[in-house]
């Protein structure tokens, strides 16, 4: 698949899309010539900045095209009806962006059984529910490309055990066998994690008030210019991988 072919006439589906690296990759999607379902709870402004119109709103105002739909990653009734509204308005689905994730960075002794519960429904259910609703629409279109937005911190055994990390953990694993079960059907399944820590609104409301040094910083368009590039891929490219954002593009 050429890395540098444009998006347009393909239909992303971005869940977790009201802020943060989601709100950043619909953005580049739909820049790239993608039409962009802007997925999530977000419908109206909460305790965190961002909703999925804001967003849409943000893609339309450039020229692009998007449609805000209500998500929730851990109801399979919800996630179907953004699907369906999705395929009724672009006509199909080519690439999903699997980004919906709650955050919890605390030592198990002291994890509440229904934040390790929360972190599992939304890093690892809810990337299993969009995953499921979209593939039989992909396939239907002949290929095309999902990708599960995960995190170093799978590897980094040394720092400890967190819900966060094992829900991630999980979902890569999810991925990576995906990857083998769709590539005759010509669909790329990967993995995207930053490189470094992109200090989203989340990270900096879940982050158990870590200080992140700046030279750990990445800015969230890594992910972006990442994310484009694996919209790009089908099951002739790259596909069963885990991915770094800057590695990625560097």
């Amino acid at each position: 698949m050429n890395p540098s072919a444009s998006l347009h006439g393909k239909v992303a589906f971005v869940a977790g899309a009201s802020r943060g690296i989601g709100a950043t990759v619909a953005v580049a999607l739909a820049r790239a010539g993608a039409a962009v379902a802007v997925a999530a709870r977000s419908e109206h402004e909460g305790k965190l900045p961002g909703t999925i119109g804001s967003v849409a709103q943000r893609i339309t105002d450039e020229g692009g095209r998007a449609l805000p739909v209500v998500c929730d990653v851990t109801s399979e009734e919800s996630v179907e009806a953004a699907v369906a509204a999705t395929v009724t308005e672009f006509g199909g689905i080519d690439i999903l962006v699997a980004n919906a994730g709650v955050l919890w960075l605390g030592p198990i002794e002291s994890t509440p059984l229904k934040r390790w519960q929360l972190c599992l429904d939304v890093n690892t259910t809810g990337v299993f529910l969009v995953t499921k609703a979209v593939i039989p629409h992909v396939r239907a279109r002949g290929g095309g490309s999902l990708i599960a937005v995960t995190t170093t911190g799978v590897t980094m055994t040394d720092q400890g055990a967190n819900a966060y990390w094992v829900s991630k953990a999980a979902a890569e694993r999810l991925y990576l066998g995906l990857a083998a079960d769709l590539r005759a059907d010509n669909i790329a399944v990967n993995c995207l994690s930053p490189s470094r820590v992109v200090l989203t609104e989340g990270w900096q409301a879940g982050g158990a008030g870590m200080q992140i040094p700046p030279e750990m910083v990445e800015p969230p368009e890594a992910m972006a210019d990442a994310a484009v590039f694996l919209a790009r891929q089908d099951a002739s490219g790259i596909t069963g991988t885990i991915q770094r954002s800057e590695e990625l593009t560097r």
